[in-house]
């Protein structure tokens, strides 16, 4: 009786659901699997063999079906054939075969021979390869790495202005790195604090621990997601010292710092700081510090600080913030900022500005807003900044050869309603802006996606490095990493395409008010990293149930493939403002032309909803941009001065797993020579992330999220910690195969870097955890080497 229940309730509720979908125009398949589990339990009740017969046609049309729509793909196969492998095997024991009637022997033959075909089929698909195998040129230009840096230090972000994330160090190998062994652990004393712990689109407050210490000399320079600054030795982890500039956080709704700039004064400058770490201030400041003491540097703005409002008019608390390290080159400090996204209309200005590193000067300010020929100048003491301009938030890159910059802009306030935007806003937006070093000049801009309405600025400047032209020489290069998946390959003197770039059409249709642009650029001539376009059948789940679930929300969504414009309702929109990559960009090796790139993969539902309703019930209260923003409930993203509020969030099915498919997060290596995939394979497992929020699972090698960067060495290793399973792993370049890992103490959502001391070669990451990805907290930096 109990059996026959859960068979009839399974198959009732499968056969609604199913029913459901085919109205919305979907599989019919789960109809007829949940009439077949019905009729199975009705049979079982009359205790008749039939039911294992019915049974095994069930299993075995269900293999039929799945192969048919997705083929012999081992983790697609998975929530489709696992429960009803289950079901089968269930009803071969015992309790129940004993009680069938005549023909049960042979009835439980026939399933158990379907059960074996079945786990065959899935068996061998999950021996299948998943990705691209392959292995790199051994091949190296010897002299194309950038010696503008030491080979021991790492004094930018990328290690040096390229951003190209590549250490000439090779005394880690792949023949020697399975002996690498924690060589010092150190904590910052700064950790997440109650209530920091809220990941959220546009409404959080999370803390993150994603630095990228610098090194010069034998320190190591970090700071935390409190805006800290401490210094440690860069042999024995010991701290030297700890700067708190007690920033005022609370308003900020993300707390990071991704890394801190570095200074020498020229020789003969007066000043009691020649040698600095520059570094941003959460409550919107820039502060100077003693290299050697930590203390501020008095000859700095006001006493080491120099705010970071000033020239920007009105600014409500939490909606100017800076995560990102300046650029500190050609005696200048270039920094932009986080403007807080989704909230309003003409929000403070997205202007990028250069300080004098000595005094915090302010040298020239970029200024989209102004006509074109004036939008480079030095404000004066009653200018505003153009409000609302797009924003470049991540870390920049340079050519110091060039005398460039490069900026990976952003969009103008709020994302994902453009029908306000201006003309220079829609001209520069999603855009890589290159500006003279020491005058803020625009030399040239390109566009990685027009009129951008679905959050696709440009998270991290370009890595710049040098390809060959086909005709025997080389064209100094820059590559563009975007949230898209695409690779864009310019000349970085002149913005021109290296690799094709082609326009292609795409949907159309907003919602009123609003314009789209008809076409959006392809970088078709490097490989994609982009997801292919989502289908019912490649909806995913934990179990058939919630499989079914993600048919049916897709069936309901707005979706038509990439650049689905927001609509109405809920839009699926994929690849999302998570990723494919986002903040921590791309390593490239410049002696065998690689580039390395790690991808996250998850779907995120938008709509946009008439504001009217909204503010009469009060979750977005009416605000006409004076004082500070009103509390919005709801986690909703109010857009002030449009029509719309927005509702953002990951697309999760009802078990809170994604439905898209597995891989969830892949490591590819592009020949940029080629200009093909070498080799593209999952990275990370499900260990550390399961149903409902739960950070406990099998460790199943789904490739899993991850949020921080990777980088390269001479050694011919890639280093990786971003997963949320919180492993540090060092993979080989030439064939991606993952040949030693270390477990973190705590999430290690930050790019490593490499260094040496006396001849030893060190790996060093923070490991404090990701509010946002959900993984352990905590403030550690962990060096490797060794023995």
């Amino acid at each position: 009786m109990i059996s026959a229940a859960i068979f009839i309730a399974l198959g009732a509720g499968f056969a609604a659901g199913g029913g459901w979908l085919i109205a919305l125009g979907g599989s019919w398949y789960y109809l007829a699997a949940g009439s077949g589990l019905v009729l199975t339990g009705l049979l079982l009740l009359r205790r008749s063999a039939a039911a294992l017969w019915l049974y095994g046609l069930v299993l075995i049309g269900t293999l039929a079906w799945s192969v048919s729509e997705i083929g012999l793909a081992g983790w697609q196969l998975e929530p489709r054939v696992v429960a009803p492998l289950v079901l089968g095997l269930y009803l071969l024991m015992p309790w129940i075969t004993r009680r069938l009637g005549p023909g049960a022997r042979m009835a439980a033959a026939a399933l158990a021979l379907t059960i074996i075909v079945t786990i065959g089929v899935t068996g061998y698909a999950f021996t299948r390869s998943v990705g691209i195998d392959g292995t790199a040129r051994a091949q190296r230009d010897a002299g194309a790495a950038d010696t503008s840096v030491a080979a021991e230090d790492w004094r930018f972000y990328g290690r040096t202005p390229k951003g190209d994330r590549f250490s000439p160090l090779d005394q880690i190998t792949p023949q020697t790195v399975k002996a690498l062994k924690v060589a010092w652990t150190a904590e910052t004393g700064d950790m997440m604090r109650p209530g920091e712990d809220k990941g959220g689109t546009d409404a959080g407050h999370e803390f993150n621990f994603e630095d990228t210490p610098l090194k010069v000399g034998d320190t190591l320079y970090v700071c935390t997601g409190h805006s800290w600054v401490v210094a440690f030795d860069a042999a024995t982890g010991r701290k030297k010292w700890s700067f708190d500039p007690k920033a005022d956080t609370e308003s900020d709704v993300y707390l990071a710092c991704r890394g801190v700039a570095y200074y020498e004064a020229p020789a003969g400058t007066a000043t009691d700081c020649p040698r600095r770490i520059i570094a941003p201030v959460l409550d919107a400041r820039l502060m100077a510090l003693n290299a050697e003491t930590g203390r501020p540097c008095e000859d700095f703005g006001e006493h080491g600080f120099v705010s970071l409002t000033r020239y920007l008019g009105h600014v409500p608390r939490g909606f100017h913030f800076v995560t990102s390290p300046p650029l500190v080159l050609k005696d200048r400090v270039i920094l932009g900022g986080w403007v807080y996204d989704n909230q309003a209309e003409g929000e403070p200005s997205g202007a990028v500005r250069a300080f004098d590193p000595v005094t915090g000067a302010i040298a020239w300010a970029w200024d989209l807003g102004r006509p074109e020929g004036q939008q480079a100048f030095k404000p004066g003491p009653d200018d505003v900044l153009t409000r609302g301009t797009p924003n470049a938030w991540g870390a920049y890159t340079a050519d110091p050869d060039l005398g460039l910059v490069y900026l990976p802009l952003g969009n103008a306030t709020p994302d994902y309603f453009g029908g306000n935007r201006r003309p220079f806003d829609d001209a520069y937006s999603s855009s890589i802006v290159a500006l003279d070093i020491e005058s803020g000049t625009p030399r040239w801009h390109f566009q990685t996606t027009h009129h951008d309405v679905w959050d696709m600025d440009l998270p991290i400047g370009p890595s710049l490095v040098d390809v060959p032209d086909g005709q025997g020489g080389t064209v100094p290069a820059l590559v563009q990493s975007t949230k898209r998946g695409e690779f864009f390959m310019l000349d970085r003197r002149t913005g021109q395409p290296v690799a094709a770039v082609t326009e292609k059409p795409v949907p159309q249709g907003g919602v009123p008010g609003e314009r789209l642009s008809a076409t959006q650029p392809y970088a078709t001539g490097l490989p994609s990293l982009t997801p292919a376009d989502l289908t019912e059948a490649s909806m995913w789940g934990a179990t058939p149930i919630d499989q079914l679930a993600c048919r049916i929300a897709f069936r309901r969504a707005a979706y038509r493939g990439q650049f689905t414009p927001p609509q109405l309702r809920d839009t699926i929109v994929y690849p999302a403002f998570d990723g494919v990559i986002d903040w921590h960009g791309v390593a490239i090796d410049p002696e065998r032309k690689l580039l390395i790139a790690n991808a996250s993969y998850i779907p995120f539902l938008i709509a946009l909803l008439p504001r009217e309703p909204y503010e009469k019930n009060g979750m977005v209260p009416p605000w006409n941009g004076e004082g500070d923003e009103p509390k919005i409930g709801g986690e909703l993203a109010p857009q002030y001065g449009t029509p719309y509020v927005g509702r953002v969030h990951p697309w999760l099915n009802i078990l809170g797993v994604p439905c898209n498919p597995p891989p969830w997060g892949t490591l590819t290596a592009i020949d940029l020579t080629t200009r093909r995939i070498v080799w593209q394979h999952p990275i990370g497992t499900t260990r550390d992330t399961g149903p409902f929020g739960l950070h406990d699972n099998l460790p199943l090698p789904t490739g899993i999220f991850n949020i921080g960067g990777n980088m390269v060495t001479a050694g011919g290793l890639i280093f990786i910690g971003a997963t949320a399973d919180d492993y540090l792993r060092a993979v080989d370049e030439a064939t991606g195969e993952v040949l030693w890992r270390a477990r973190l103490p705590a999430g290690g959502q930050a790019t490593p870097m490499s260094y040496a001391v006396n001849g030893k070669q060190y790996v060093a990451i923070a490991a404090g955890g990701h509010s946002g990805l959900g993984t352990r907290t905590g403030d550690s930096i962990v060096a490797y080497a060794l023995p």
